[in-house]
């Protein structure tokens, strides 16, 4: 473990917010810096540089990364770019003043679908010799990614602020090599077809590339005005302003896709049809604008909130006509069941539509035969489905991949808060044939393992297939107490519990759909999970849930943060839930930011390992839910406040995937993990998952009753307004407020029949 001297004496310094550390290996301790590469290498995502800068992009399946400076750099092991079902499609564009890089002064894309850039120039020489001296000329990069296209829309408006006339020349170039993501991320050899050289065709620049799945991949890139040169994939234009006078050059990026190559191929267009970026900026809208709000008058929360809807809205993809999350931006912009199923479900009391859309487009890619390079079984859930040329290929298995352990139980258990909320029976008979089959592959599981638990075999040294198949998927997250990995199988101590959790949830729904004795099999199975969970988990001298089971039954006996999100299903026993609470909230488990998913006593910890000791947000949701459940109210405020603090510190306010696990109290601010999602949906989803379970929000929509336990609100709040809350077929407005008894909660408006009853214990 790094302490903070050591940190200090090899560090260049001190991160700002939104910053990456950045760590010179000239300065690091041989043994520091092996461990340092070696963790990344073995537990991020990829193997590409930071992108803890980027500014992103997206709107449905179409989405763009660019550097503060609104530039994609032509060289590098980069992950910026231009991408389209999982192909990148640009992967270098450049704006040079003069021959020049632009000064950046500020970027967002706090839309999501737009971006705003705001550069200036260096010192210029003009033709003529004379200097335009730096930050004489104003430029802003206003671009929109128009979905339906699928395209990228580019408006430069620069603007002279000098008071003498100025000539200067820009140059934007283009690279594109049609990688597969898997090959942008590093983790395969890419599968090549034939790459077009540019060409350009009039006023029109052609990249395209001609795929081994027989797909034709093309951009089109297009200007207006037209470039006053054009060699190879590079445009020019000479511009001329007078004082106070402003010129704008549009540019049209345009993705085309095709199994015929004809329909791949751009055509001009008439001049002056170029778009308007800033029109079509204009008329985005954001999917969450009717969902339910929760506002603190004004306060920081506010903020906090908005950011987190602004993060799930551009999360937001379609598939086969139905809406989902992708999981994250850049390396998961795809359907995710773990992933998407997660952040549906901290949905569901601001927008319980797509949870349902997302339940109905993984019903139809379960499983359906015994396909051992996917992980398929029937019933099964997917965990990845991807659709680039190397899935068309079958070149990996992601088309879809079934490999993980939790996607099923989670589908059930969507499935049955789902209808809590909706008060309907609908869906849930709508999909009951898949519901069978999902049980029926939980029993399956369970017999074929020892101990009857849910439980995995490692794919080790299988291609790309996971080694782990629980949230924590990285290769070295399952360890022992001496380091080394457990020995599979391997059965994790939060699946025990969604499978509690998905039986008793569908036993209710069975109940009230007739399937009475169906419901009392269901229940009988759950309470013998149960008593067979709390014996051979429970580990007394520790007082805590083992982290897993593992050959011949024996715990994977660390200290981790899984057993929260066990507690959150409901499986533990009152006394060890509480003995867990208070181990989880111990100063090596809560790094003041939130808990850690290792203790930092433990052998294998790393604050830099993807899974062997950072604060993952969506994981910190749950496990306050579950202190909430056992009545860890105050231990759930500090989770939350820990993060609602450490998301101040990020760029735009937003939480990434996850954060190094570095001590609140030695460092002044959460540290960046260098190659997090951002956004990332159940990360996005964390904070507004978090302020319902301080709420106490539970609802019984087929009872007609929306039961408020225990209200709580954060530190510095005194109320809360919630607009449009929907349960059932009733929709209220709710003041939540600090009063001598604790919080009070009065109903402002009612829309339908609810009734509305607070619990104080």
């Amino acid at each position: 473990m790094l302490n903070r001297r050591s940190f200090l004496r090899f560090s260049v310094s001190w991160p700002l917010a939104g910053s990456v550390l950045s760590f010179p290996s000239i300065l690091l301790a041989t043994d520091e810096s092996r461990r340092f590469q070696e963790t990344l290498t073995k537990t991020r995502p990829t193997n590409v540089e930071s992108l803890a800068h980027a500014i992103v992009m997206k709107k449905d399946n179409l989405f763009f990364l660019a550097q503060p400076d609104g530039c994609v750099p032509m060289t590098g092991n980069h992950g910026f770019g231009l991408y389209y079902h999982d192909c990148r499609y640009l992967n270098g564009y450049e704006l040079k003043l003069g021959g020049l890089a632009p000064v950046g002064l500020s970027a967002s894309a706090a839309v999501g679908a737009v971006g705003i850039f705001a550069l200036t120039n260096p010192e210029l020489e003009m033709p003529n010799g004379e200097k335009i001296p730096k930050e004489e000329l104003g430029l802003t990069w206003h671009r929109v990614l128009a979905a339906e296209t699928p395209a990228l829309l580019d408006e430069l408006r620069f603007e002279n602020f000098s008071l003498q006339p100025v000539q200067f020349s820009i140059i934007l170039s283009f690279r594109s090599a049609f990688e597969d993501v898997y090959v942008v991320r590093d983790l395969t050899k890419p599968r090549r077809g034939e790459s077009e050289r540019p060409q350009w065709q009039g006023d029109v620049l052609r990249l395209a590339y001609h795929g081994q799945d027989r797909i034709t991949r093309a951009l089109s890139i297009q200007s207006d005005p037209a470039p006053d040169e054009r060699r190879e994939a590079s445009a020019t234009f000479h511009i001329a302003l007078a004082p106070s006078q402003r010129h704008t050059v549009r540019v049209s990026l345009t993705v085309h896709e095709s199994k015929s190559a004809g329909h791949a191929s751009p055509r001009s267009r008439p001049a002056g049809t170029a778009h308007r970026a800033s029109d079509v900026a204009r008329h985005a809208k954001g999917s969450t604008d009717d969902i339910t709000r929760i506002s603190g008058d004004g306060s920081a929360l506010d903020q906090l909130m908005d950011r987190s809807f602004r993060g799930l809205d551009v999360l937001r993809s379609h598939l086969d006509g139905d809406e989902y999350f992708a999981a994250g931006v850049p390396w998961f912009v795809t359907l995710f069941g773990r992933d998407s199923l997660v952040t549906a479900l901290q949905m569901l009391p601001y927008d319980s539509g797509i949870a349902e859309q997302t339940l109905r487009l993984l019903a139809k890619y379960q499983g359906r035969r015994e396909d051992d390079e996917r992980d398929e079984q029937p019933g099964k859930i997917l965990h990845e489905l991807r659709m680039g040329e190397l899935a068309n290929l079958k070149a990996i298995p992601q088309t879809p991949s079934y490999s993980t352990v939790d996607a099923t139980p989670l589908f059930l258990i969507v499935l049955a808060h789902h209808a809590r909320w909706t008060g309907s029976l609908r869906l849930f008979e709508d999909l009951r044939p898949h519901v069978i089959l999902a049980l029926e592959w939980i029993d399956a599981c369970l017999r074929r393992y020892p101990g009857s638990y849910l439980a995995y075999r490692s794919e080790t040294g299988k291609g790309m297939k996971l080694a782990n198949k629980g949230w924590k998927d990285s290769g070295n997250a399952i360890v022992n107490v001496d380091g080394t990995l457990a020995k599979p199988p391997v059965a994790l101590v939060e699946v025990q519990g969604y499978v509690y959790a998905a039986w008793l949830g569908i036993a209710s729904l069975l109940d009230r759909s007739g399937a009475t004795t169906q419901a009392g099999h269901l229940r009988q199975q759950a309470e013998q999970l149960k008593a067979r969970f709390n014996r051979d988990y429970w580990m007394e001298e520790k007082g805590c849930y083992a982290l897993a089971l593992q050959d011949n039954g024996r715990p994977a006996a660390v200290i981790s943060s899984n057993p929260g999100q066990a507690l959150w299903t409901g499986i533990a026993e009152e006394g060890h839930a509480r003995r867990t609470i208070d181990r989880l909230m111990a100063p090596d488990m809560f790094s003041g930011w939130g808990v850690r998913t290792l203790s930092h006593k433990e052998r294998a910890f790393n604050p830099i390992g993807y899974h062997l000791g950072t604060v993952w947000p969506h994981d910190n949701s749950l496990v306050a839910a579950g202190f909430r459940r056992y009545g860890g109210d105050q231990e759930a405020l500090r989770i939350f406040q820990g993060l609602f603090d450490a998301a101040f510190h990020f760029h735009l306010h937003q939480l990434p995937e996850v954060f190094c696990g570095y001590g609140r109290e030695a460092y002044e601010i959460p540290i960046n993990y260098p190659v997090a999602c951002h956004p990332q949906a159940w990360a996005a989803g964390a904070l507004p998952s978090l302020v319902g379970t301080l709420l106490g929000l539970e609802p019984e929509a087929f009872d007609q009753r929306l039961d408020i336990v225990r209200p709580l609100l954060p530190r510095g709040l005194d109320r809360l307004n919630v607009t449009r809350l929907r349960v059932g077929q009733a929709v209220v407005d709710l003041t939540f407020r600090r009063g001598k008894q604790g919080v009070e909660v009065d109903v402002d408006k009612l829309d339908g029949k609810l009734d509305v009853q607070v619990h104080r214990s």
